[in-house]
């Protein structure tokens, strides 16, 4: 009989001096024991993801030593022909984690097709509780909840990444759906900039970052109003944090 797919939640990120009772406040306690307990794990770094073991062991004994546990990675670069190896220990009866960098495995991250095909192979998937940015951000938005999309990155290009806005809005205002985007974070400046200049003056557009973290910052404005605070340099404090862009047309 095959083993469970546990997809396991991470935090959205933290320094080193805020790791004190971060997993009580995020992760919940029984999401950390499941976790703990499993000596295979699939992540897109194994590195990082020792770390975030060691985090937990803080808490919950690890059924194995860091050592011990086994971490194959799946990421971006990751063949679609490697997806049936890193399901064989599954296959063979093992429990298994798909852990992500940070937030929830499979959505805004990779894992999705590793998920297809342990249905299709008839592995029991259960998704475990832990914080999301996407749904955080469009719960502190105060946009549209019951209709929303989400696009990941948007074109690095100016003019093409400017169009592809002006398609977002034109749909949001016709189907008053939330439209949410992220971009790297280095370039946090740079979308906030084309949303507010693309963007019709009263669209409103919602800056999410560092969600979860000491330094969490949400804030929902017109796109008028961000133009005027820019321009007085009056920008988020956002400058390489994750961040999630939101925006709803009238």
């Amino acid at each position: 009989m095959p083993g469970t797919l546990y997809l396991i939640p991470n935090t959205l990120g933290y320094s080193e001096g805020q790791q004190e009772g971060l997993l009580a406040r995020i992760i919940p306690d029984t999401v950390q024991s499941m976790s703990a307990g499993l000596g295979y794990l699939i992540a897109e770094n194994a590195k990082t993801t020792r770390a975030y073991l060691k985090l937990l062991s803080q808490n919950h004994p690890l059924a194995k030593t860091l050592q011990e546990i086994q971490i194959s990675e799946l990421n971006v670069n990751t063949p679609e022909k490697d997806l049936e190896g890193l399901l064989a220990p599954l296959l063979q009866g093992y429990d298994a984690g798909l852990i992500s960098e940070a937030g929830v495995p499979a959505v805004a991250d990779p894992g999705a097709n590793l998920v297809r095909l342990a249905h299709q192979r008839g592995v029991t998937v259960r998704p475990l509780v832990g914080p999301s940015s996407l749904l955080l951000g469009l719960m502190a938005s105060g946009m549209n909840g019951q209709s929303f999309a989400f696009h990941g990155y948007l074109p690095t290009d100016a003019a093409l990444r400017t169009k592809r806005i002006k398609e977002l809005e034109d749909r949001s205002r016709k189907e008053k759906q939330t439209q949410l985007l992220i971009e790297t974070p280095y370039r946090n400046i740079a979308m906030l900039e084309a949303l507010a200049g693309s963007c019709l003056a009263n669209t409103s557009i919602c800056v999410a970052t560092d969600l979860s973290l000491p330094t969490e910052s949400v804030q929902t404005r017109t796109a008028s109003e961000w133009k005027t605070r820019l321009k007085a340099g009056q920008t988020p404090d956002f400058h390489k944090k994750p961040t999630v862009f939101l925006f709803l047309a009238e």
